[in-house]
């Protein structure tokens, strides 16, 4: 079995123990053994990084482009090797993998332009003879903490744009599925870049994570993941006065009006609720639908659910694979009983799944779940489940159905199905959202874009696109006198 190890300040380094990574769909393949980094080992990271900032930060940023620009064409020469990397460790099918994967590479080479387009302002002051200047400058080490659920896609939209804008980095990606970071790290090393300006740390949040944050060189922190383990991060980037940026939960709505297409409504959120096996934070997990389209579209998801098939994410023809851990899929059988014991009607799935795959050890796999008949104080309305489960609110109209819409403490994606301009314009602006789609899945956006939330959903600046350099760079004011 192979064993991967840290990268710090430029060489492979073992950690204080391994841990193994484990195939959700068949869970007597072994990824890989993956190191395991300590606390001293977060400290030896964040002084290359420091070391290695002054040189990386004021270097030529056609280096900058360069290595980035190398860095998104092999990861994109590589997609299928490494989308099958990700769909043997997390359990998104392959094409969905695959797709992941090519993203990874668009958005590296999305910031090698970036690298270049770093633009400033030159005023005139309000004194005669003084110009003032506007420009934006790296904030120094940056640690990325990253999830589970995009294993590869996540760490390129924080690390290219920390990277383009001069930062340095110390990665830690979620512990249960190493492989595809371990991989990214890999190329980047290759890629030209000065050792210490990129690293990677694996292990628990609890060890590294926590070390990370705490680490008075590290000047910020961008994390994904849970609401509640980001409050507790902000919470001590706040006292250490660390910049943060956090993304993290997500109950999302999809408004169906009575007027929309049903078979493009039912589509969009069989995509939204279910593709990914529901483990996506913009994943639609509440589908609000008016009275008078609200038995004929519940009774054609039901169909169209029926039609999916749940199994070994590599295998041809799967349309739904495993939750990621044992863990995540506990949860979801959990989440299941509390809907039923909250009396919602539960009209397909419901069940774990037995997947055969000739050797004895199944997978992590949950039936796709539509419970209807529910009502917005339901746990299963409320709390972020992740998997493929979703519930339908019925709603008396628009009006009603865009209150139920915005009853969550989450804000971070929403969608309507419906012809009508009115109603699509109205949405648009009185979503509490920080993402809305028209008549399209709420999961599913572009790279080049800004991605974020409101409420409990995120804080901080947004991610992606040029929107980025408002975390990974400092603004500075000059004054001279001419």
């Amino acid at each position: 079995m192979s064993t991967f190890k840290n990268l710090i300040n430029g060489a492979w380094v073992d950690g204080n123990s391994t841990a193994l990574n484990i195939n959700p769909s068949h869970t007597a393949d072994i990824v890989g053994e993956y190191a395991q980094a300590s606390a001293a080992d977060v400290d030896t990271a964040v002084q290359a990084a420091q070391a290695a900032f002054p040189g990386w930060s004021n270097g030529g940023i056609q280096a900058r482009s360069e290595a980035l620009e190398r860095i998104g064409n092999e990861i994109l020469s590589r997609r299928q090797e490494l989308g099958d990397l990700l769909s043997r460790e997390e359990g998104k099918t392959l094409p969905e993998a695959i797709g992941e994967v090519t993203r990874a590479g668009q958005i590296f080479k999305f910031f090698a332009g970036e690298c270049l387009r770093l633009s400033g302002e030159t005023l005139p002051s309000v004194r005669p003879g003084i110009t003032v200047e506007i420009t934006r400058e790296a904030i120094g080490v940056v640690g990325l903490i990253t999830p589970w659920n995009f294993p590869i896609a996540i760490p390129a939209w924080k690390v290219a744009p920390a990277l383009a804008f001069g930062n340095c980095v110390v990665l830690k990606p979620a512990d249960t599925v190493p492989g595809c970071a371990w991989a990214l790290a890999d190329i980047i090393h290759r890629s030209g870049i000065p050792a210490g300006v990129f690293n990677l740390v694996m292990g628990r949040g609890s060890v590294v994570g926590d070390a990370m944050v705490q680490h008075p060189g590290i000047a910020a922190i961008s994390f994904t993941g849970s609401t509640g383990v980001g409050g507790q991060i902000a919470e001590a980037c706040a006292r250490s006065h660390k910049k943060v940026q956090l993304e993290m939960g997500g109950k999302n709505p999809q408004i169906i009006l009575d007027d929309a297409d049903l078979e493009q409504a039912v589509e969009l959120c069989a995509q939204s609720a279910f593709y990914s096996t529901g483990q996506r934070c913009t994943a639609s997990s509440r589908l609000i639908v008016t009275r008078g389209i609200h038995d004929r579209f519940t009774a054609a998801l039901v169909q169209r659910l029926t039609r999916l098939r749940v199994g070994d994410a590599r295998a041809q023809g799967t349309d739904i694979g495993p939750a990621a851990s044992e863990s995540q899929m506990q949860q979801d059988l959990d989440y299941i009983a509390i809907g039923l014991q909250e009396s919602a009607t539960l009209v397909t799935g419901g069940n774990r799944v037995t997947c055969h795959t000739g050797s004895g050890h199944e997978g992590f796999f949950v039936a796709p779940t539509l419970f209807i008949g529910t009502t917005p104080e339901m746990r299963i309305n409320r709390e972020e489940i992740f998997g493929p489960i979703a519930t339908v609110l019925q709603a008396d109209d628009y009006e009603h159905a865009l209150a139920l819409a915005n009853d969550t403490p989450f804000g971070l994606a929403a969608g309507i199905a419906t012809s009508s301009l009115k109603y699509a314009t109205h949405f648009k602006r009185h979503s509490e959202a920080g993402m809305v789609m028209v008549n399209l899945p709420t999961a599913g956006v572009d790279y080049h874009v800004p991605f974020g939330g409101r409420k409990r959903s995120s804080y901080g600046p947004r991610e992606q696109g040029r929107y980025a350099q408002e975390f990974f760079t400092t603004v500075k004011t000059a004054y001279i006198l001419a």
